[in-house]
């Protein structure tokens, strides 16, 4: 029952978002540029960029994934959809992971694309660990669509929430960022991630398990009251 409903709620975010693109648009237009102006700043394919590249893509992923968070529960006020839903036979935990899939397949979406913009901005060859770096991607990305999303629900009354979201949510995330900056620089570098950065791995991990089971318990308190 709660994995059916909430791949059906993750279904209708989806298709609700490619209707209108709005989220999807913004974030993508928002990471090319932004690595479009970076590229002019340093020369493509030096080491200088090598020792960046993480830090930088994480950047540009932590900041569009922002725009498509704040859409999560937002686009719900119309009409009280929102209200509709959480009155609904569904389970409340279902409606958090059925949005938080959504989040998490668009976010990857916008990552990869981004990914391979700055493969051809920044000459930087990244097939050969094309599968670890997904694999990062993906840990990482569910971290932050989590957080995001937990705090889109929490915001989503307030006037001012494109503003709260970042705040509340970039602090919590310092962690998964982290070992993701880590550990993508490395690949990158064409290091492997499994003998000293294997700990930044299992702290991916565990801050998942650990943020998603709190996020299914207390999203109740956060819609309900």
């Amino acid at each position: 029952m709660l994995l059916r409903s909430a791949l059906t709620i993750a279904a209708k975010d989806l298709r609700s978002e490619l209707r209108t693109k709005e989220a999807l648009n913004a974030s993508l237009a928002f990471s090319i540029v932004i690595l479009v102006l970076f590229s002019f700043a340093f020369d493509p394919g030096s080491e200088e960029i090598m020792e960046f590249s993480g830090g930088l893509l994480w950047l540009v992923y932590s900041f569009a994934g922002a725009l498509v968070l704040n859409r999560s529960f937002a686009r719900e006020k119309d009409n009280d959809c929102l209200d509709a839903l959480v009155s609904s036979p569904a389970p409340i935990g279902a409606l958090f992971l059925g949005k938080a899939l959504a989040n998490w397949a668009l976010l990857l979406a916008v990552e990869l694309v981004s990914l391979a913009a700055f493969g051809l901005f920044y000459n930087v060859r990244f097939i050969a660990q094309f599968w670890p770096i997904l694999m990062v991607m993906a840990l990482a990305t569910w971290a932050m669509t989590v957080i995001g999303t937990m705090f889109s629900a929490l915001t989503v009354n307030l006037r001012l929430r494109e503003l709260m979201l970042p705040i509340l949510v970039y602090p919590f995330l310092i962690p998964a960022l982290m070992a993701a900056m880590l550990l993508t620089t490395d690949l990158l570098a064409g290091m492997s991630i499994w003998g000293n950065d294997s700990i930044w791995v299992r702290v991916l991990v565990a801050f998942d398990f650990v943020f998603t089971a709190l996020a299914v318990v207390f999203i109740d308190v956060v819609l309900v009251g």
